[in-house]
């Protein structure tokens, strides 16, 4: 298909979430025409109903925790909450960085180049694949459109999965990218999910103090792909915040009232029990929007969960003789933000020839926003026994560490792992606690590093630090923690393991 009329462009991108926008920008460093295509929100779930927006729900949830603490030495009154302001307070998240996305696209859109000499076209619409190189787009009211791309980048990301028997409908079962239609707080709402965004939500909903939080857990535990005792940490959070944790309960049906659901649950143990709320949050992960972009008509198919193989490029074939890629959610790799960022900046970097370094996905931080927050980076001890790699544990509570005394804040802790074969590896870390988002991203690079405990033990942690709680676990797996097991063997753990 040849026509004078259609658009050329070096890149299209399908998607502006954190892939899609990361890619279009990095190929404006390499002086490319540049088309984003959106069909709806600017900067994907990244942004709205996802990363940006259930954090600023956290962050408000947090502080007005905090406010309402009656153990601190004072007391505020008259406290309130609106769940309208609140909405409105996290819409204004949302806009503050679409904004900043649209003034970006617009500085460089081919009337306004600067600098670069790149230019950016962002089209509102659907787009499908009419063949390998030309898109049809469905704009938003200005009809259809098709434009020819040299290079593709999928970044469609993802969208709630459908319960088999919950269908939402926005108002009393809602997905989380529904959440902010609601008009107030429930008073009881059940979370069917106990995943990261499950419980993050139960975590948000119970520091508000508004809601009756109902959690509802298959398995014997949360957070079910982490150790036992961080999913044991995060249970006991979640119901010192007040959640109602129903663990081994499967979701049997739901009876519509006039003005409230009925919730059958079963058990494990053949018992059931029915709970009446007001709102139930469905939360059973996520999958790829790759349905509708007819990959068929581009030679291309995507697996039987609706992911898109990539290679090491990020290509979809041999990246010699490929031009469509697909990066983020899309891809079947773990969905983080990160992620997809540098998965959409490789693939620029890998078609016009300016590779750093390879993706690499075996240190990535994660973040789980809970009371307090937990991160991980690294192997846990199931992960170091499923492959059988011989290891010593140490954990550490924050109990001990001085900077966490004086916020009086002292739940938490760091939890190590490293190699028990006389090299003293580093492999991973857990971390619950205040600001433990914060520093784990530098204790990423020491396993990025491949350092031993000895080599990062020569550095000196600042006094007070909540890391210093990371500089006396590694002393403790040396055997010269100042704090001892004998005495504080609550606190102090040291555990090893060898197939």
């Amino acid at each position: 298909m040849q026509s004078d009329n259609i658009e050329h462009f070096d890149l299209v991108v399908i998607g502006s979430g954190p892939a899609g926008f990361a890619a279009a920008m990095r190929a404006i460093d390499f002086h490319k025409k540049v088309a984003i295509v959106e069909e709806k929100n600017l900067g994907g779930a990244g942004v709205f109903h996802g990363a940006l927006t259930s954090k600023t729900m956290w962050e408000l949830s947090a502080d007005f925790a905090v406010a309402s603490a009656v153990n601190r030495g004072y007391r505020a009154s008259h406290l309130t909450v609106d769940y309208k302001k609140v909405k409105k307070t996290v819409v204004n998240a949302a806009k503050t960085k679409q904004y900043q996305m649209l003034s970006q696209i617009e500085s460089f859109s081919s009337s306004n180049k600067i600098g670069h000499g790149g230019s950016l076209t962002l089209i509102q619409g659907h787009g499908s694949f009419q063949d390998a190189h030309y898109l049809n787009i469905e704009t938003r009211g200005e009809g259809e459109k098709v434009i020819y791309g040299e290079y593709f980048i999928i970044a469609t990301g993802s969208r709630p999965r459908q319960h088999p028997i919950l269908k939402t409908d926005g108002h009393r079962i809602v997905n989380s990218d529904e959440l902010l239609g609601l008009d107030r707080f429930p008073e009881r709402m059940l979370i069917v999910g106990s995943g990261i965004i499950g419980c993050e939500f139960a975590t948000i909903f119970s520091n508000f103090n508004q809601t009756e939080v109902h959690l509802l857990d298959r398995a014997h535990c949360v957070i079910p792909f982490e150790d036992k005792d961080v999913s044991s940490f995060v249970s006991e959070g979640l119901e010192k915040n007040g959640v109602q944790i129903h663990h081994t309960a499967n979701f049997r049906t739901v009876r519509k009232k006039e003005d409230s659901l009925d919730v059958v649950l079963d058990y494990e143990d053949g018992h059931s029990r029915v709970i009446e709320v007001d709102v139930i949050l469905v939360s059973i992960g996520r999958v790829p929007n790759t349905d509708h972009l007819k990959l068929e008509n581009a030679g291309l198919h995507a697996n039987e969960r609706g992911f898109l193989e990539i290679n090491n490029e990020c290509a979809m074939e041999d990246f010699s003789k490929c031009h469509i890629f697909a990066a983020g959610d899309t891809t079947g790799h773990k969905a983080l933000y990160c992620v997809a960022e540098e998965q959409g900046r490789h693939i620029v970097e890998a078609i016009w020839g300016n590779v750093a370094y390879p993706l690499d996905y075996s240190h990535l931080p994660t973040l789980m926003f809970f009371k307090p927050e937990l991160a991980s980076v690294g192997m846990n001890e199931t992960q170091l026994q499923e492959k059988k790699i011989p290891y010593r544990a140490a954990y550490y509570s924050n109990k001990l560490v001085n900077r966490a005394i004086a916020m009086q804040n002292t739940r938490g802790f760091v939890k190590i792992m490293i190699s028990d074969d006389g090299k003293n590896k580093i492999l991973g870390m857990r971390a619950g606690g205040p600001q433990a988002s914060a520093f784990i991203t530098s204790f990423a690079y020491l396993l990025d590093q491949n350092l031993t405990v000895e080599e990062v033990l020569k550095n000196t942690h600042p006094h007070p630090s909540v890391t210093e709680g990371i500089q006396e676990c590694l002393r403790l797996l040396m055997g010269m923690s100042i704090y001892k097991e004998e005495v504080f063997p609550e606190e102090i753990k040291l555990t090893e393991w060898k197939p």
